[in-house]
């Protein structure tokens, strides 16, 4: 039978191969199916950002177009190359005004540290080491993400999860020299051997995370809710399976044991224990209770008040009426969010972690172009976006977007653009 004219064109052809090289893909181990879906997006956002610094100009820190390995090391990457060089200072620094300058006390000590141990091992130079850290971190973090929707969720959906979380608009961070792919990597740890119930194995993975990123707090919140709502469901009244939940997640998890319980109060003790570890540190280094605070506002440019920013900015944004109410009808969209099926589909412990940490946000957080980078820790509801909707159109359109607003987060925040007042806006 003779061929169609379609079926001899090129996009045919393309087509074709496309999809037998599709078929052969899906027998290979999982592992290798992460690390080529993780490895093609971190191409992407290279590419990216190739294109990006052949348009940067004058900036803080080298001659215009610079090559693509100078132009992911800045902004934070050179504050990390001062701490894994310089250590943290004894004494805090201060400003013209008296008051307490920008040093690296705001930056949690693992990453550069572990970028310090690999120079010595290697030779290689402290913003290349961070580099390489970073990268293998945010490889490890894919891996472990893809385990933990495993938790949840068949191979396929998982996989198109896992693709959504390595193309997030602010996915670039993960190949910088940030902290964000490590915390990221540690964070997924935690929350797979917290999903197991391996409160014990958790411990060492929590007291490393807390040190990596300031994410502590929001995670000892939430495993000291998860003991709470497992006392309930032991000695209060067991809940009922829900029954609307897609089909490929298993049943809501047993009541847990005696022996869970106790464990998971120590893990409770040991997240509240990792989340002080690193202002405790910096008191008694520099003998300032609230060193650590002290340094974290000065980026802001005032106190820590809780919740205060957020109206400010919202007045900035919005007006003084719709200004006041934004922050009311953010908390209320999320609400719904969490409410929604494909969330609820997550699990307790998941839910419980994105509740936590955007209740953390909203505590502590100066709203700011920075806030995008830090939804990632909400990595999770990747899932949630993949339970949406089965469609490969869909699916592929999400990918799309997330392309488009990844080149909309380099080219506006990671490249150095000078405002009229001086400075740029943060990535």
């Amino acid at each position: 039978m003779t061929p169609s004219l379609e079926s001899r064109s090129p996009t045919g052809f393309l087509v074709r191969r496309l999809r037998r090289a599709g078929a052969h893909a899906a027998g290979w181990p999982w592992w290798v199916q992460v690390s080529l879906v993780y490895i093609a997006s971190r191409l992407v956002s290279a590419c990216i950002f190739m294109a990006a610094a052949l348009q940067q100009g004058v900036n803080p820190w080298f001659p215009p177009a610079p090559d693509y390995w100078n132009f992911i090391t800045i902004w934070d990457g050179r504050w990390y190359a001062e701490a894994a060089n310089n250590g943290y200072p004894s004494v805090l620094p201060v400003n013209a005004n008296g008051g307490v300058a920008e040093n690296s006390w705001a930056f949690y000590p693992l990453f550069p540290y572990l970028a310090k141990a690999l120079g010595a091992l290697t030779g290689l130079a402290t913003l290349p080491a961070l580099t390489v850290v970073a990268m293998v971190a945010g490889l490890g973090a894919a891996l472990v993400a893809y385990k933990l929707f495993r938790e949840f969720a068949g191979r396929t959906t998982a996989l198109w999860a896992l693709t959504f979380f390595s193309m997030f608009p602010v996915s670039a961070i993960l190949q910088v020299p940030y902290a964000e792919s490590l915390n990221t990597l540690l964070l997924a740890g935690s929350l797979l051997l917290l999903v197991r119930r391996k409160y014990l194995a958790a411990m060492p993975v929590v007291l490393l995370m807390c040190l990596s990123r300031p994410t502590g707090v929001p995670f000892a919140a939430m495993v000291g809710l998860l003991l709470v709502h497992h006392l309930w469901k032991r000695f209060g009244r067991r809940p009922s399976v829900p029954g609307d939940v897609p089909a490929d997640v298993p049943a809501a998890g047993s009541i847990p044991t005696l022996r869970e319980l106790g464990s998971l109060a120590a893990l409770v003790g040991v997240s509240a224990a990792g989340a002080l570890a690193w202002p405790a540190i910096a008191w008694a280094v520099t003998g300032d209770p609230l060193a650590y605070t002290k340094t974290e506002t000065v980026w802001r440019g005032d106190d820590l008040v809780p919740f205060k920013p957020w109206f400010e900015t919202g007045q900035m944004l919005f007006g003084p009426v719709l200004g006041i109410l934004a922050p009311f009808v953010f908390v209320a969209l999320f609400a719904l969010l969490m409410l929604s099926k494909p969330v609820r589909a997550l699990g307790t412990e998941l839910r419980l972690w994105c509740t936590c940490y955007v209740g953390y946000l909203l505590v502590f957080l100066h709203p700011q172009t920075s806030t995008f980078r830090m939804l990632l820790p909400l990595f999770p509801l990747a899932l949630s976006t993949a339970w949406l909707s089965r469609s490969k159109a869909y699916r592929g359109t999400v990918v799309v977007m997330f392309f488009l607003l990844q080149i909309v987060w380099i080219v506006w925040l990671w490249a150095w653009a000078q405002l009229p007042g001086g400075g740029d806006y943060p990535p």
